[in-house]
């Protein structure tokens, strides 16, 4: 056997393997020897047919295939070897030709990363503040959470509840057919269809309307489009919404415990407060994350790609709840077919495999220490709110090797993102201690297994 190394490009090696003909034709003997049991020849018992006999009744060609057929993984596996190739999935192996036999292969090679100065990266995380407008805003929200809603003898106006029957139509199809049913009237809405809301305005109760309206060009679903409903609709009732005055009673129908509105003032800050710097959290860290993937250079195979894709598409039809079939019908809902659907996910889908890359090749430069300790605590700290009937079944599953590598994932990866954000706020600890932290952490551990295996 010969393997000539052709090219790498894209991290992709193109190898040719060109084989001897002596192990074409013990190739050609062990097919021979594999067909012979299962070949149903008159005059013959199964297993007994010479080669020649099988050749002329299945053809030298039969016999070559299945040869060339088994012959590729040894092939293959030989060829890396070689050429000192570490592919990371399945090779795709095409017979070029069979005077000699020859394969074409490509492999799949590991990612490359190589990464910038990240440690000149320097970015300041913005301040929080909460504003007594927002403040005002959230305790307005909680007036209209906790209203009522009373019958009224008048026009419809924006903001009232109507309960109404609906009766309609798109062509000769039915669209929404409804008795009774209840619906909050607001300016600019776009549920059921843009302008249904502003029809309703003016009307009084026992009144009907008929009225059509045309779905815009760009609806989200494609098969509604363009295209023109009617409608008829009847009021059977108008409330409007009656909101309690901001006062101590409001603040103890929000929550008993509150003395008074100042009380529930200052937890809605508060929580507001939390939440805002949580989102700042995450929008420095983020952009932190972006300029390091920014600085850095990345290469990878194109399955690396495809399979994130494929990742994303498992993670969509899981929010669905929908299965293959469930997402082939979501896709004529659109009118897009499955490669252009892949086609719109490939820019997310190389921004978390470039993210995931670099972080890992960070976690690798700046030695993030991870134990089984760290392993352990995240396990108890996912389960320390779940109840006990549940939590044993949930630990076990946690506690999988599957599981627990992806828990380590997470872990390396939350943590060297807490390391960078160290870095770029000024922060950030040199390798050298992460080093000395690491070797601490390991010295822990190993006296602790010392200790375990004393008792």
């Amino acid at each position: 056997m010969k393997a000539n190394l052709e090219k790498t490009e894209n991290r992709q090696a193109y190898l040719t393997i060109e084989m001897e003909p002596a192990e074409v034709e013990e190739g050609l003997s062990k097919a021979y020897n594999r067909l012979v049991k299962k070949a149903n020849i008159p005059g013959f018992r199964k297993g007994k047919v010479p080669r020649s006999i099988l050749e002329q009744f299945y053809g030298k060609e039969a016999l070559l295939e299945d040869a060339v057929e088994h012959m590729a993984p040894e092939a293959y596996e030989k060829a890396i070897k070689e050429q000192d190739l570490k592919p990371i999935a399945r090779p795709e192996i095409q017979l070029d030709k069979t005077e000699p036999v020859t394969y074409k292969v490509v492999v799949a090679l590991e990612p490359v990363v190589k990464l910038g100065d990240y440690h000149q990266i320097k970015i300041s995380p913005e301040k929080v503040e909460v504003k007594e407008e927002d403040v005002e805003k959230a305790l307005e929200q909680i007036r209209h959470q906790h209203s009522i809603w009373e019958p009224v003898d008048r026009q419809v106006n924006s903001r009232d509840q109507v309960t109404l029957d609906i009766e309609s139509k798109i062509g000769d199809d039915p669209y929404i057919n409804q008795k009774d049913a209840e619906y909050q009237v607001e300016k600019g809405s776009e549920f059921p269809i843009k302008g249904f809301s502003e029809e309703l305005i003016g009307m009084k109760k026992d009144e009907t309307k008929e009225f059509k309206l045309t779905f815009p060009e760009d609806y989200g679903r494609a098969e509604l489009a363009g295209k023109e409903a009617s409608f008829k609709v009847t009021i059977k009732e108008i409330k409007q919404e009656k909101l309690p005055e901001l006062d101590d009673e409001l603040a103890r129908s929000v929550n008993k415990d509150f003395k008074d509105l100042a009380e529930l003032r200052s937890k809605v800050t508060e929580s507001l407060q939390k939440n805002a710097e949580e989102t700042a959290k995450r929008d420095f860290e983020q952009k932190v994350v972006d300029e390091v993937v920014k600085q850095a250079e990345v290469e990878y195979p194109p399955i690396m790609e495809d399979e994130e894709i494929d990742n994303l598409i498992r993670q969509q039809m899981r929010r669905w709840q929908v299965d293959e079939r469930g997402m082939d019908a979501y896709l004529q809902s659109i009118q897009k077919t499955p490669e252009q659907f892949r086609d719109e996910l490939k820019p997310a889908a190389i921004k978390n495999l470039k993210q995931s890359l670099v972080l890992t090749e960070v976690a690798r430069a700046e030695n993030i220490p991870i134990g089984p300790s760290d392993i352990e605590n995240e396990i108890e700290s996912m389960t320390k709110d779940i109840p006990a009937e549940r939590k044993e079944k949930l630990v076990e599953f946690l506690k999988m090797p599957q599981t627990q590598a992806n828990l380590a994932a997470t872990i390396v990866t939350r943590r060297t993102v807490e390391r960078l954000t160290e870095i770029a706020g000024g922060t950030g600890e040199t390798v050298e201690k992460a080093e000395e932290k690491t070797e601490a952490v390991e010295a822990k551990e190993a006296e602790a297994e010392q200790k375990e295996e004393t008792k």
